[in-house]
């Protein structure tokens, strides 16, 4: 009975492969059989993005691939711009779940502001993916950088950097209630543990703000002229760390280790200048195509919004001198449309 069950299906599959060869050798083709179920299932999805605020590199290349990722496959996504303010996007938020997107992006500011509508959000069946910035609430999925890693790495690197030195370093928080700031202290810590000939002179919070950094950095720098290095939470806002560094004419002498989106203008042609030592890159276009990925993977159905708590940690790109100057290591801004 087994040998002649198999002997109808090798037979059967033979049958089917011939089938297809006399298709072929009569110069016909044959129809995907799942591509029309997957257009289908994607178009005119709706996919909500609320950055923290529009205007700057990260946001607007997560947005921007975003809409090449998805538009070409039927989905819409519309922005939300906040403009920094907490209450207005959780105003944002709370319209766009009831205007039922298939998916909410979110950008959270901290890890409170919108943890109550995420939950809302996914008990209504909208997918939630955060993206970097993490909230207390979980969501389906998270795509990201490793925050405790980058805190290590670039403290292992203002470790280095202060051998035979002084050994005082300063640390430039982001805004303190944001999960980014509180897991890259954690790594910072971790390191400092290994390391206790380090002596942390200064550890204050600029809330993302250039202004805020380089007033910090001033005065810690006037405090301390000996200070060997400085580990900075976003290079957005270390611009204001490098500058006060070169004000103080201490460019090469402070070791500034920073992380951010990996653009250009705002990572490599900052470091070939010297105003940042190390700067790692979480790969924003990258971060663009993973959340991409993930939308389409969940709105072809299957998995209830909340089921699952994925995770995508972005890779690493260390953006050093070695190589700031060799194409690809950044992206550019301005091709991202």
């Amino acid at each position: 009975m087994k040998l002649s069950i198999r002997f109808a299906a090798v037979a059967s599959l033979a049958l089917g492969l011939l089938a297809s060869q006399q298709v072929f050798a009569q110069g016909k083709g044959l129809d995907e059989p799942f591509r029309a179920p997957y257009q289908k299932s994607l178009a005119g999805k709706t996919v909500g993005y609320i950055p923290v605020a529009m205007g700057f590199d990260l946001t607007q290349g997560w947005f921007d691939g975003l809409k090449k990722e998805l538009e070409p496959s039927g989905m819409k996504v519309v922005v939300r711009d906040p403009n920094w303010n907490t209450n207005a996007g959780a105003q944002a938020f709370t319209s766009l779940i009831a205007e039922k997107p298939a998916v909410i992006v979110i950008h959270n500011p901290d890890v409170q502001t919108y943890a109550k509508l995420i939950k809302k959000a996914e008990d209504e069946g909208i997918y939630v993916v955060q993206i970097n910035m993490r909230s207390a609430q979980a969501s389906t999925a998270f795509v990201g950088a490793d925050w405790v890693d980058i805190g290590e790495r670039n403290t292992e690197a203002v470790a280095t950097a202060c051998k035979g030195k002084s050994n005082k370093i300063a640390i430039v928080q982001g805004a303190p209630t944001a999960a980014t700031s509180a897991y890259t202290l954690k790594g910072v810590e971790n390191v400092l543990a290994k390391h206790p000939e380090l002596k942390v002179v200064s550890n204050q919070a600029a809330d993302w703000d250039a202004a805020k950094a380089k007033a910090l950095t001033q005065t810690v720098l006037k405090q301390h002229p000996d200070l060997c290095g400085i580990v900075g939470f976003w290079d957005g806002m270390d611009i204001g760390t490098a500058a006060a560094i070169k004000e103080a004419g201490l460019t090469g002498k402070v070791f500034l280790a920073t992380s951010g989106g990996g653009e250009q203008k705002g990572s490599c042609d900052l470091v070939k200048s010297g105003a940042f030592d190390l700067d790692q890159s979480y790969d924003v276009p990258t971060q663009a195509s993973n959340m991409a990925a993930m939308i389409k993977w969940l709105v072809q159905g299957g998995v209830k919004p909340g089921a699952a708590k994925q995770n995508i940690y972005t890779t690493l790109i260390p953006i050093s001198k070695d190589n700031a100057s060799k194409d690809g290591t950044c992206w550019k801004l301005s091709t991202t449309k």
